[in-house]
């Protein structure tokens, strides 16, 4: 029909938490429940009572963000978090949500950041570009992050799926032990699917620390 689909496939990971309404939920729904108060609470152990109000951000941001990358791990789908566009789209707004958050509650603190104390008198206005560059590249590393790593597991499996059916016709031997590999390889990618959704959401954590 000629319609993008982007925006449905970006919506649906949402569909695959089901809120629960029932007094006594399924083991589903259960284990659900008790891996997201877990992350939670690890994640929002170091933060104070202003910075929990973005609890509700942070845990939907890991929830995307690692049932996204798994959809991609199925065949023939598409992952949004391989766009560089995508996970800048993400992280610009919460990094840029942090920064102004600890500007205006914490204006003297967030300023402070720019000029290490003891900072000799001639290093003073090298150490505030140093520190401002810094600042503003925090956005662009998250997402470098995550596009980089997704794709590269990406690239890997293909090229290793891709040498394993060359293989069979030569030889089975070799075909089976990267086949074996293959498989190994996968199940890294699982890992490193959440692996990378909780690291982009533990650094926006921590940024929100700084800043509140």
């Amino acid at each position: 029909m000629g319609l993008p689909i982007a925006v449905l496939i970006v919506m649906f990971p949402s569909i695959l938490f089901p809120s629960p309404n029932r007094l006594i939920n399924n083991r589903l729904i259960s284990i659900q429940q008790w891996l997201i108060q877990l992350t939670s609470k690890q994640m929002l152990m170091i933060h104070n009572q202003k910075g929990r109000t973005w609890a509700l951000m942070l845990m939907s941001l890991i929830m995307f963000i690692g049932s996204t990358n798994l959809l991609g791990l199925l065949p023939h789908s598409f992952t949004p978090t391989t766009q560089l566009s995508m996970n800048l789209g993400m992280a610009i707004p919460l990094w840029a949500g942090t920064v102004i958050t600890g500007f205006r509650h914490k204006t003297k603190a967030s300023l402070a950041h720019f000029l290490p104390q003891g900072t000799p008198l001639p290093l003073i206005p090298m150490l505030v570009i140093i520190e401002t560059i810094s600042l503003f590249i925090q956005p662009m590393a998250l997402a470098v992050r995550l596009t980089a790593n997704i794709t590269a597991g990406h690239l890997l499996i293909h090229l290793i799926g891709g040498a394993t059916l060359a293989l069979i016709n030569i030889s089975a031997t070799t075909a089976l032990i990267t086949f074996t590999i293959l498989v190994l390889l996968t199940i890294l990618e699982f890992a490193v699917a959440l692996i990378q959704a909780y690291v982009f959401t533990l650094l926006v954590s921590l940024y929100l620390h700084d800043n509140t």
